[in-house]
């Protein structure tokens, strides 16, 4: 199933991604740091949502309360609660 999520507290403003059953099928970043979220979205290619969250969640980028791999994490569980 296609999602998107509209980021918020990031430098990225959107996040399209397809999941396949628990399994991320890809994932685009609009925004950001195309060089590190282009390596956050293979690196999550072919894991379970459960598996990314756990790594991601909690991530911050700076000062900032969040960042773009924590967005990445609160997208997939909104998406699993649907």
């Amino acid at each position: 199933m296609k999602y998107t999520y509209y980021t918020s507290g990031t430098c990225s403003s959107q996040i399209d991604f397809e999941v396949d059953g628990n399994v991320i099928k890809q994932v685009f970043f609009t925004g950001g740091c195309h060089g590190n979220l282009q390596g956050i979205s293979r690196l999550v290619q072919g894991m379970t949502c459960d598996e990314a969250i756990a790594k991601l969640e909690g991530i911050r980028c700076g000062y900032k309360a969040t960042s773009c791999p924590d967005q990445l994490a609160r997208a997939l569980k909104e998406a699993m609660a649907r």
